[in-house]
Order: structure tokens, then sequence, then C-alpha cells
């Protein structure tokens, strides 16, 4: 590790992640997320293998020890020393103890999930490690993330597309974005049907419209009700929830996290029956992703399953072939004019270079407003990974650089105004302060 802990960020950063430590999890945030989130999680152990490999195996095995039999992880781990009222909905909202009969007991979780990241966390931390510890670790976590890639790889692909098909628009991770808005306008509550319940995140955020709507909230919430009435078994339920979308840019992170679990498998040791089981997983990953991809309008595109149509809307989600490695020469060269065009990084009006969550192009840009325009650290530390290994490291670098300069000028924010530099929803987000500690590992800047 050649990470330089006395560099005035690299301090701040580890700072952060030393105060949002409970001592067993870090939480994503002081106010408004008080629990351990599972995309989160691995991103935090991912900065923090540079503080402490201990410690960030600690963070996995956190969120690993709340896995359900089925192979799922769930999106929150419940931090069971948190306030009761702190964060909405809360686990007894989720009630996944008496209804999912393949929740983990005595550990309090939500039903749904989050994009797999994990392996390619597990990965990281032990290409740090010495070869012992490395071998240990890939030892330790191995069943358990092979468990984890074939829930996706059957309950949430049954058609075999090598799409993870997710069921509520929190699973994607990107909550409030437009491309959750046809199949959500779709979505009619019915009335009287949904407890009365009070949002906490309002609370925490200067101005509500950066904030879902409380139309969509109150869908959100219907969405859970009808996976607590299905006992949380989506595959049984498949064809009946009301909320099925192919998420190319989760599919494409999985895609990446298979390719993260065979050099995982090789340190552990793994059964030599399990390669030719995950090559085909990343095989149909990338057949699923060229098939969602239209050349000519530049689109990586979601696809409804309820409807049956493609989902158009112009975010970085366009990005997930990149993401997923391995692109044709000419979807790399056209992904490569659309992020320096004014759609992405090359937009005039941007503050620093950095991809809008949602492009300015599309209806459903709005600058400061959840996921529909922000610009997001640990996305770019995504997609900084992302073209690394791609070889466009010009891309990178530049990514790399302009996203380290928006961190010492507005601080560990979740995210900021393209457009202004505006730092907005919580401060001091762990996975921001993880990503910079990372960035700063291979150079000092």
């Amino acid at each position: 590790m050649n990470l330089d802990q006395r560099h005035p960020l690299a301090e701040r950063a580890a700072a952060v992640l030393q105060a949002n430590d409970t001592g067993t999890l870090v939480t994503a945030s002081p106010g408004l997320y008080p629990h351990q989130w599972s995309w989160d999680a691995a991103f935090v152990a991912i900065g923090l293998r540079h503080l402490s490999i201990d410690r960030a195996a600690q963070e996995m095995r956190s969120l690993f020890r709340a896995q359900w039999r089925n192979g799922m992880v769930p999106q929150i781990v419940f931090n069971p020393d948190a306030p009761h009222d702190a964060y909405f909905p809360d686990a007894s909202w989720w009630d996944v103890a008496t209804r999912a009969e393949e929740a983990p007991r005595g550990i309090a979780t939500s039903g749904i999930i989050q994009p797999p990241v994990h392996a390619i966390a597990i990965r990281e931390i032990c290409d740090s490690a010495g070869p012992v510890q490395a071998r240990e670790i890939a030892t330790e976590f191995y069943q358990p993330l092979l468990n984890w890639h074939r829930y996706l790889m059957s309950a949430r692909d049954p058609e075999a597309s090598g799409l993870i098909t997710i069921v509520h628009p929190w699973e994607s991770g990107m909550d409030n974005s437009p491309r959750w808005d046809a199949p959500l306008a779709r979505i009619a509550v019915q009335e009287g049907s949904l407890p009365p319940y009070e949002r906490r995140d309002l609370a925490h955020v200067a101005d509500p419209s950066q904030r879902p709507t409380n139309e969509d909230y109150d869908r959100y919430m219907w969405i859970v009700e009808v996976l607590k009435q299905a006992g949380y078994r989506v595959d049984q339920v498949y064809d009946r929830l009301p909320f099925r979308v192919k998420d190319v840019f989760s599919s494409a992170i999985l895609v990446a996290a298979n390719e993260a679990l065979i050099r995982i498998a090789d340190l552990a040791d793994g059964d030599v029956d399990d390669l030719p089981i995950i090559e085909s997983w990343i095989d149909r990953g990338r057949r699923g992703l060229a098939q969602q991809w239209d050349g000519t309008r530049v689109l990586c595109c979601d696809r409804d399953l309820v409807s049956g149509e493609n989902i158009a809307a112009e975010t970085i989600a366009s990005f997930a072939p990149i993401l997923a490695g391995q692109v044709t020469a000419e979807t790399r060269s056209a992904l490569t004019r659309l992020w320096s065009s004014d759609a992405f990084t090359g937009n005039p009006s941007l503050r620093w270079p950095l991809p809008p969550s949602t492009s300015p192009a599309d209806p459903g840009f709005v600058a400061a407003c959840y996921w529909r325009g922000p610009v997001w650290p640990v996305m770019n530390w995504l997609l900084w990974r992302a073209w690394s290994r791609v070889g466009e490291e010009t891309i990178a670098d530049a990514l790399r650089a302009m996203s380290l300069e928006q961190i010492r000028t507005i601080g560990f924010a979740e995210y900021a105004n393209p457009f202004t530099g505006e730092a907005l929803g919580s401060t001091d987000q762990s996975w921001t302060a993880a990503v910079v500690l990372d960035w700063l590992a291979p150079a000092v800047v």
C-alpha cells in the first residue's frame, strides 16, 4: 500500500470513515443514513483496505453475516444502535423477520437488493493483502459471493437473458433516476392501502425538491407492500410484480464482479467445476448488454418487462458496456464521443468536467434532484475504474483528477449540483471518503 495518509485530503477522508465507524460497521453517513447499505459497504471496504486490511474485511463480514439463505445480500443491514426514528422505512416496516423464511435470524435487514459490487471489493482487498491473508480472505468470502451471484443469475434472471431484473427502483442504487419514470407512472396505489408513514429524508435537505416526490414515495412503499405479501420470494411471484425492469447498469457491474469472482476462486482454490459456470455468466451478461445497445441513439437501454418496451433515458447507465469491458471498437468509439460531448463531460455549463447522473439533454434532467442530474463521486470511481480497464487512460486520469478537485472544494458530499458545484445530500458520506482514499493510493496529487 502506498497511500500517503499524511496527505491532507487522505487525512480528512480517513477521519470521515473513523467518525462513521460503529466498531462493527461503517454507517453510510451520520445523519440521513445511520445503517449499513449493501453497495456502500463494498465501496467503504475498498477505501478501508488502504488503512487496514483487517478492518476492510470486517466491513464485508458485517454485511455478509446478513446474507439470506437463498443467497441474497440485502440492501440494508440495520444498525441496532441507531435511534428508532432515525430512518424510514425502518426494520419494522420491512418486517422480514416474520414475512421472509429466507431472512437471517436475529439480524434486521430490508427485503431487496442493491448492485453487486461486493466481489470487486473482495478482490481489491485481496490484491492489497499479503499472500497468506489474501488466501484466507478469498476462502472466507468465495462461497458466499458465489451464492450471491447464483441468486442474481437465477431468481433475478429466470429468462437467462444475462440481465438482472430489479423489482424496486431502490435496487438499482439510482433510486430517483428518470430511468424509472415510465415503469413507476403505471403503478396506481390503491387509496387507503398504505399504512400512514412519515418520511425522514426530507429533514436532511434544505429543499424538498432535491428528493423524490410524495407520489413516487407512495409508489415505493406500495411495491414494498406487494413484496411483503409475497414473503419477499421474488422467484415465486415474478410475473405478477408491478415493477420489473432489466437494469443494464447493475448487470454490467455483475459482469465485472464475476470476473473478480474468478480471481477470488483461484486464490481460494475453489471447485474447478465452478469456473465454467462463472465464465458462462460473464458471457451471458455481455450478450444481454449487447442486445440492449442502441447504436443509433448511443444508449444502452434498460428494458421494462411489464410493458415490454425499452427505456431510452439518457443517463450514465448508457456507459454500462464500458463497465462490463470487452466492448466492440464501434461501441467504444461511440461511448468515448458521448463521454466528451455536451451531453456529459463536455457540457460547457459544468462546474467541473464530470458526468452528471442524468444528461442535461434528457427531459428528466434536474440539476439538484437526487439521481436526476447531480454528480456522484462514487459513480465517478466506478467509471474511472471502467475506463482504465478498457485502456482509456486519458479519460480515466482526467476523471480522477477532476473528482478529487471537486471533493477538495466541496468536501465529502453525497452528490453535487453539476453546474454550480454546490454540495448536496448528506455530508461526510462514507463512500465518498472511501473512493478518495483509493484515488490517492496510486499517486498523491
